[in-house]
């Protein structure tokens, strides 16, 4: 591998330090074997030694020969400079060098010791005022000692205000001289006296050697005599980088970054009674439903399984939203029940039989497929049941109490069933190949006629008497598929009009006679009696998301009316069904299940983890619910997320590591604590704890998919098999399970289990749990799942009072100020020390200032603030939450804060800047009262929110970490907190979100004029074009004023947003399909758009030259077209509407290859407004699905836009 280094002031292309130290450590570990280098390194660079040297450039003095030829040290190095050929001037110069050279080396040779005594004693000093490392054999003299301790002092922390530096001071006595070196406050080592010297400049270097020598005992200078600028971690934190050869990619914990992981297997659902034939004992945990329609019932049901749940998890409740009602579904605990071997045959066929009629197939096999048609449970269904994945579903009596009473009639009923269609399976056979084989129902020894006068119904297992046939729960046992009966058709036999009854227009078939026999080969032998109306079964929905606040009128949803879906009905000859003694209660209690079964699994796969955590600590009482919030990811669509949590957990996990980081290292100064603290906290750190903890396993990531979702006992009917390359359930960390490809999708997981993930989520699932941890249980259950997890955050009272001890034999000067500001802050200090290290600038060159104080103020003041505002605003969403704390949590808002309270007139230093630019900005926010908004370009200096935060800092130490004292004492200082509704986002980003949620693009132009910025921000509206300017020396505040120009623009026009807290109007219902936008997850805060004004003149925005577009044909593709022209153009987004179309019979939807048969058709019709010039509207073809009815809508209004030449579609793909 190849790299290069250069200076940091030789060209545009020079590096920085930082960047020259990683290029040397890739060359030291061999990552990097071939280096191209300025002659930054003859000198003052540690390189390590090299195989070859060559230099391209000719050396300009014998000094730079030498320094060039010895690093070239190791043994068997050579030394190769190339010279131009026939260049004659190089070539004297060369010789010139190395004739030089000789001619010093034979003077040394040839120099008699003895002929000067003062040159051998100054010699002979020279070489034991020598510092060398034997590590590394890298030495210091008393002559480069001097540099060397300018260059420490200049890595030290420092502002604008204050340059750290050393001071020394020379006393002398009896003709020697001593000099005492007093380094910064934040240096390792403070106050150091030299040795007696002749002259005050050897007193120096010695001074210099002698505190080179500690510094390098103390690490502050390491092996290499270079200073310490991250130290090594000392077990303190996790390494931090990519993993080992994780290459040039995205490192862990980022979001670019795609990783593969398993999903954990839940513990509770294991079971290992599915092979035997014997009685079993299960726990039972009853399942009651209840809706908020009195007149809808749902029957309850029970789980059995084989573990017992924890309390929390068996005992829970939950709401179901269907369409326009809700079921709250509770479970309760019920004991243990025994079931004998009957009973247990009966319940896994009850199972099998349900679940696979009602959301799978009873029946595999078919013509298409090759396969011969068979019943699904006619062999044995051990298949079906896995040991991981074990428990029995059983429907309960209606009106059952406390009582357990399971349903078995209804349950050996299905059994029935099942043995019904195993022997008589052949009658729901396909048509054969004209064989003559007609399968009919003359087994079931039914009558031929169908009598009137007694009003009975044949059905293939029963006579039932037709006024008693509504709600009968049946099976068709020609498909297999379940259905509720609604009532029998009198005027309908199957010997009526096939095309009326089903409403088409034109059939192959003339009866249904005709029909079934055609189509199933089956002659029907009660033609005459009356057709059943039947409600279709349906596949079972996501019901854990409540979509009637979705897409529904204000006034609808107001008065709880939804506008549900019209229903269709199928007809059916009564000899085709089989009749299922089970209430319609269980049928539809069965469409609940999946819905409440994924929640209840979701809790189990929470408290495993729970369980996992507290194993060694049964007084950390965390509910799972709040384990599973922590475990969920927005892509699950629930009504909670990791969101919140992983906020609260980010400031939870950063005062814990700042305050341990304190309390342990005193000596350290804040750079030092601040790097460590960033190494502990980073992402690639907390990715590397979740790892190391499996908690990959227990993230769900994914929405819940019911099509997916099966029982024990029932079949797949849409498998996903599993080409990950894995065969384990578990994913290994490794390099080949990683991948950046956009394409990946993530949250998707195949039969096994296996998904991908983002990096960043695991990182993010760990701050969410410190952040459940921390709600539930304090700081005390958030430092136990911190230490789980491998943190080093523990904070010990015993460290705290010996701080506090220390401090107060510090010594203390009273000042009237102490006291002054102890009263503006209202809190009395038992160490007046602390307030006044709080007060003190390092420029006041006092062996204390405020830096550590502050650095732990920050974190505690952005602990407090995210608690607060998590606790006071339960009804935002993360990213709102995200804005109010930047809002809250900055050194702007501190710094004011310093104002409003006079505190900065207390701040003690010594820098004529910082006090000129502090009466600046008091006079500015001084002038600008409330109804003015303070100019975003003036900003407090960073000492002044510096100050609030040390003195918080004081506050803490000296409260003894009590973080509820020190919140009473602070939310004066800080009040008013900003609100939703006093939020002010900066003005670029406020003018994009705006822009966003009307449809708008906005064009940035910057250009450098002289020192100053210039940004132009164009806008077109529907008719008009506006344009914004702002000038500065910074891009981002030049474009925040001319964005401020367009807010202000865009109010004077009636365009404005505004936040509301209760009741927000959603404008949802006038967007009745899906937007032109590509899929990009958008923020849930709600905004009231208000156009009042669109009397404007026009502007034109039509192209001077027709643009030239390639559309791509595939899905999404004329959409993204479309988008992307009207983004380059500056024309606002084109709304699209889609109108559903149904049918009861079979139609043919689209064109070509994507021609097919559908019972639903979406057509979608597209507006678009192009300023200055048309309205333009255009209808697609009917299409199967919105999307793709979108995108030929888009199709169409290309086409039309080239037909008026505006476009010149190049090519489609």
């Amino acid at each position: 591998m190849v790299s290069y280094m250069t200076g940091s002031n030789t060209s545009v292309d020079s590096l920085a330090p930082k960047m020259q130290k990683e290029t040397l450590e890739s060359f030291r570990s061999g990552k990097v074997n071939l280096l191209f280098t300025t002659d930054v390194v003859e000198e003052g660079i540690h390189v390590p030694n090299c195989c070859y040297v060559i230099r391209f450039d000719l050396p300009k003095t014998v000094r730079s020969y030498v320094q060039s030829r010895g690093r070239a040290r190791q043994n068997n190095s050579e030394f190769i400079m190339m010279l131009e050929r026939g260049n004659v001037e190089q070539r004297n110069q060369l010789y010139d060098i190395i004739r030089s050279e000789y001619s010093m080396t034979n003077s040394a040779i040839k120099r008699d010791p003895d002929s000067d005594p003062c040159l051998l004693k100054d010699h002979t000093f020279e070489e034991t005022n020598v510092f060398i490392v034997d590590a590394t054999g890298a030495s210091v003299t008393a002559d480069s000692a001097v540099s060397l301790i300018h260059k420490y002092c200049g890595k030290l922390p420092g502002d604008k205000y204050y340059t750290p530096k050393p001071n020394f001071q020379f006393t002398s006595s009896e003709g020697l001289y001593k000099c005492k070196l007093t380094l910064p406050v934040n240096a390792a080592v403070q106050t150091i006296v030299g040795p007696p010297s002749r002259n005050s400049h050897l007193a120096k270097q010695l001074v210099c050697l002698e505190a080179c020598k500690q510094l390098h005992q103390m690490g502050a200078l390491d092996d290499h005599l270079t200073p310490s600028i991250e130290e090594p971690s000392e077990n303190a934190c996790i390494s931090k980088g990519k993993d080992p050869g994780a290459g040039a990619g995205a490192g862990a914990g980022t979001t670019k970054r795609k990783e593969l992981h398993g999903t954990t297997c839940i513990q509770a659902l294991c079971g290992s009674w599915g092979e035997k034939s014997d009685d079993a004992v299960f726990f039972a945990y009853k399942f009651d439903f209840k809706c908020n329609i009195i007149t809808v019932v749902y029957s309850g049901f029970v789980l059995l399984i084989e573990s017992k749940l924890a309390d929390d998890v068996g005992n829970t409740e939950m709401d179901l939203f269907l369409i326009g009602k809700m079921v709250k579904a509770s479970v309760s605990s019920c004991g243990q029940v025994h079931l004998n071997a009957e009973q247990m045959m009966k319940a896994k066929r009850f199972q099998e039989f349900f679940f696979n009629g009602l959301f799978g197939k009873l029946f595999v096999g078919s013509k298409s497929s090759g396969a011969p048609r068979e019943f699904l449970l006619r062999d044995k269904t051990s298949s079906l049941w896995s040991p991981s994945h074990m428990y029995l579903l059983l429907p309960l009596e209606d009106n059952s109490t406390d009582e357990l009473r399971i349903h078995w009639p209804g349950i050996t009923a299905c059994t029935l069933a099942a043995e019904f269609l195993n022997k008589n399976s052949l009658l729901g056979t396909e048509q054969s190949d004209d064989d003559g084989s007609n399968p009919s129902l003359n087994s079931t020894g039914s009558p031929v006629t169908y009598c009137k006068e007694t009003n009975i119904i044949r059905f293939a297992n029963s006579s039932v008497d037709a006024n008693s046939l509504r709600n009968t729960v049946v099976l068709a046992i020609h498909t297999g598929r379940i259905y509720c009966i609604i009532e029998a058709v009198s005027d309908k036999t199957a010997e009526s009009s096939f095309a009326e009854t089903v409403d088409t227009v034109s059939s192959e078939f003339a009866t249904f006679y005709e029909y079934f026999y055609k189509k199933y080969n089956i002659v029907l032998k009660h033609p005459g009696q009356p057709l059943m109306l039947l409600k279709q079964s349906h596949n079972p929905h996501n019901l854990l998301v409540n979509f009637n606040d979705e897409g529904v009128s204000a006034k609808a949803s107001q008065a709880g009316v939804v506008n549900e879906k019209p229903r269709f009905h199928v007809h059916m000859p009564p000899e085709l069904l089989l009749v299922l003694d089970v209430p319609v209660s269980v049928l539809k209690s069965l469409y609940l299940l999946p819905s409440l079964m994924h929640r209840l699994e979701s809790l189990m796969l929470a408290n495993q983890l729970r369980e996992e955590i507290n194993i060694c600590s049964s007084n950390i009482d965390i509910p799972s619910s709040m384990i599973l919030e922590a475990l969920t990811t927005l892509r699950c669509c629930e009504s909670f997320s990791m969101e919140r949590l992983e906020l609260l957990g980010d400031s939870v996990l950063k005062y814990a590591v700042s305050c341990h980081l304190f309390l342990r290292y005193p000596n350290k100064h804040e750079g030092q604590l601040s790097a460590r603290r960033s190494l502990a906290v980073c992402n690639s750190t907390l990715h590397k704890l979740g790892t190391d903890h499996k908690i990959q396993g227990y993230i769900r990531d994914g929405a819940f998919d019911p099509r997916r979702w099966v029982a024990p006992g029932q079949r797949v009917l849409h498998p996903v098999p599993c080409k990950c390359g894995v065969d384990s359930l578990e994913v290994p960390l490794d390099k080949k399970f990683q991948t950046e490809d956009p394409k990946v999708k993530v949250g998707k997981s195949c039969d096994r289990g296996h998904r991908w993930l983002c990096s960043k989520t695991i990182s993010d699932c760990v701050e969410a749990l410190i952040g459940a941890y921390y709600l539930s249980g304090g700081l005390v259950a958030a430092l136990y799942v911190m230490k789980w997890l491998g943190i080093d955050a523990e904070l010990d009272p015993l460290v705290v009072a010996e701080v506090i001890n220390q401090a107060s034999l510090r010594t203390y000067v009273p000042n009237y100020e102490i006291h002054m500001i102890e009263s503006k802050v209202g809190y009395n200090f038992s160490v007046k020390f602390f307030l006044q290290e709080a007060l003190t600038h390092e420029s006041l060159h006092e062996s204390y200032c405020y830096q550590r104080l502050e650095f732990l103020g920050d974190s505690v003041l952005d602990l407090l603030i995210t608690q607060y505002l998590y606790n006071h605003h339960t009804n935002i969403d993360p990213g709102e939450l995200t804005d109010l704390r930047s809002a809250s949590v900055n050194n702007e808002n501190f710094a004011q804060v310093a104002v409003r309270h006079d505190l900065h007139k207390h701040l003690q230093h010594c820098s004529t800047l910082l006090s000129n630019q502090i009466s600046e900005y008091v006079q500015s926010f001084t002038e600008s009262d409330n109804t003015t908004r303070l100019d975003p370009s003036i900003k407090g200096p960073k000492a002044l929110g510096d100050l609030v935060e040390s003195i918080v800092g004081a506050i803490l130490i000296d409260t003894n970490l009590n973080l509820d004292k020190v919140w009473r004492i602070v939310e004066p200082l800080l009040s008013p907190i900003v609100t939703p509704d006093k939020l002010e986002l900066p003005p670029f980003r406020e003018l994009n979100e705006l822009c966003d949620s009307l449809g708008y693009f906005i064009k940035e132009k910057c250009k450098n004029k002289g020192e100053v910025v210039h940004a132009e921000l164009l806008l077109q509206l529907d008719h008009d074009l506006l344009v914004g300017e702002g000038f500065d020396r910074s891009r981002k505040v030049a474009k925040g004023k001319a964005a401020s120009c367009l807010l202000k623009d865009l109010e004077n026009r009636g365009i404005s947003r505004k936040k509301r807290k209760h009741d927000c109007v959603d404008s949802s219902q006038t967007m009745e399909d899906d937007s032109l936008e590509p899929t990009i997850p958008k923020r849930q805060r709600r905004a009231e758009i208000q156009l009042l004004d669109e009397s404007k003149k026009a502007c034109s925005a039509t192209p001077a030259t027709p643009v030239i577009v390639t559309v791509k044909t595939k899905k999404g593709g004329p959409r993204t077209t479309l988008f992307e022209l009207c983004k380059k153009l500056l024309w606002p987004m084109p709304s699209i509407k889609a109108t559903e179309h149904k049918s009861s019979a079979p139609m043919e939807i689209g064109e070509g290859p994507e021609r097919k048969k559908g019972f639903i058709s979406f057509v979608s019709k597209i507006i678009l407004n192009v300023p200055g010039y048309d309205i333009i509207e255009c209808t697609g073809d009917a299409k199967a699905d919105k999307k793709s009815s979108s995108d030929s809508a888009a199709l169409f209004m290309l086409y039309e836009l080239e037909q008026r030449g505006k476009l010149i579609i190049e090519e489609t793909l």
